[in-house]
């Protein structure tokens, strides 16, 4: 298959300086080399994106909307090739690839409308003197800097609201998995979307990434990563006041009570823990099982765990494909036996599959007896790993659940009294919490708290995240001078 390997950059597929080979995880094959920006082509990028604003930002909505449905349209049309680039450059299970492919089309037409319901506000002006309007404009230049383990939803998490803004956007997708976007960019120069309006593009190094963060040009700098990036990222920014937007780390607890419906809590555990091999922001990390269910809720934990498909491959019943790559293989592995060790019950997986003796894959594991001094514990483990721990005190449930260094972004509770269950949501410190279920939707805010980020991901609150607000008053007598020591 021949996939794209070339930056965009100022409105054209173009050779950067360096190179980076692609490996598949299933297979570990190199399945293509792409080119990747240097200094000088990221110093062209950021140019073309200043150059770029002015005229972006006094486009009509219109015309917007009009290119992001272009857009739209050609990432509908190619909708197997955007998706073959997803399957090899992660070994996605096939059906698994969907999700990322309908999340761009969902975004390039969800902010295109979105965009639209943006109205100038009016102020009362309390001593009638003078009018008051509140309007959006485009807050500037946007640089976003994306994760592997979704690389089209990652991506289309920002191209949406950023174009519909106005802003243009320098995208960085992470070198693990850079052939869908590169893709995307294919996309960009076919339909002739002007220059500087979106560019895509891995950059050659660290180095290059920290001189696009550290550029005065953007304005909005969203990434979606670790919490430790993001807090590289916000001391490389520094040079100048930034706008940020950063999706981080997650460590869910999820609280199975004893009352809780134990094939619903076992069935969401394992199904988000198991898709995408655990690769989730939001997956399921703590898994707080009440005594009195603690028997029964294991046996439905392990029985999915050990009935999950391992694999790569376009079968739709593979349910878990391999980790990224070697060395995120290494440092799961390292944290199961490190539990072991310290006494966790190992009662499925923890190694590879003994059907598969190529690929960075770890069978879907469990353990039990997990405590809070473990790294399996303290850690985001980012990986298909579920980690049970009993308890018996419930005054102490909020108080484990919350206690988590990159806690904050998601949460879980299972218990069939509702009055219960959002007694225990208000006391926990995420920024969402999945009661008796899970869902995401474009429409519906993401984001975490704490260290777990700023400003969100999808709905209009992302939007807000590019756009800045200004009062425009206007005096309705001319002599009238109220309020100049404001």
């Amino acid at each position: 298959m021949n996939f794209p390997t070339k930056i965009y950059v100022d409105g054209e597929l173009c050779e950067g300086t360096g190179r980076k080979d692609v490996e598949n995880p299933a297979t570990e094959e190199v399945i293509a080399t792409v080119t990747t920006a240097g200094f000088e082509d990221a110093d062209r990028a950021l140019q073309s994106a200043k150059k770029a604003f002015p005229k972006l930002a006094a486009t009509s909505v219109a015309e917007r909307q009009g290119w992001m449905r272009k857009l739209r349209d050609e990432v509908v049309a190619q909708e197997e090739f955007l998706r073959d680039c997803i399957h090899h450059e992660m070994g996605k299970p096939w059906e698994q690839t969907h999700e990322d492919w309908d999340r761009l089309v969902v975004s390039l037409e969800y902010y295109a409308e979105e965009i639209a319901r943006m109205h100038d506000q009016t102020l009362v002006d309390r001593a009638g003197t003078h009018s008051h309007r509140m309007v959006h404009e485009p807050a500037g230049v946007a640089l976003a800097f994306l994760a592997w383990n979704f690389p089209l939803l990652n991506l289309a998490f920002k191209i949406g609201p950023a174009m519909a803004a106005g802003c243009p956007i320098i995208i960085r997708p992470s070198d693990a998995t850079p052939l869908s976007a590169y893709a995307v960019g294919m996309l960009c120069e076919k339909i002739g979307l002007p220059k500087g309006v979106v560019q895509i593009l891995c950059t050659d190094g660290y180095g290059v990434a920290d001189a696009l963060t550290a550029s005065t040009i953007p304005q909005v700098v969203t990434l979606i990563g670790s919490t430790k990036t993001g807090q590289h990222i916000m001391r490389t920014g520094a040079t100048s006041i930034k706008r940020y937007s950063m999706e981080l780390g997650g460590n869910a607890p999820v609280l199975v009570l004893d009352d809780a419906d134990l094939d619903l809590a076992a069935d969401i555990v394992c199904g988000v823990k198991y898709s995408n091999a655990g690769q989730i922001c939001v997956s399921p990390n703590r898994v707080f099982v009440a005594g009195a269910v603690r028997e029964a809720f294991t046996e439905k934990v392990v029985a999915r765990a050990k009935a999950a498909k391992v694999g790569f491959g376009k079968t739709a019943d593979i349910t878990t494909g391999p980790v990224i790559d070697g060395r995120a293989w290494k440092r799961l592995k390292g944290l199961v036996d490190s539990a072991v060790a310290d006494g966790a019950t190992l009662l499925a997986g923890g190694d590879r599959p003994a059907h598969l003796n190529i690929g960075h894959y770890l069978a879907p594991t469990v353990l039990d007896n997990v405590t809070e001094t473990m790294d399996v514990y303290r850690q985001e483990t980012f990986g298909p790993i579920v980690s049970l721990i009993p308890f018996e005190d419930e005054a102490r449930l909020l108080e484990m659940a919350n206690d988590c260094e990159e806690g904050g972004l998601t949460a879980y509770i299972f218990s069939r009294d509702l009055a219960r269950a959002e007694t225990y949501a208000a006391g926990l410190r995420y920024g969402e919490v999945q009661i008796n279920g899970v869902k995401y939707d474009i429409d519906l805010p993401h984001g975490g708290i704490g260290q777990s980020g700023i400003g969100h991901d999808c709905s209009t609150l992302a939007l807000h995240d590019y756009l800045v607000q200004k009062r425009i008053t206007r005096a309705l007598d001319n002599n009238n001078f109220e309020g100049v020591n404001a």
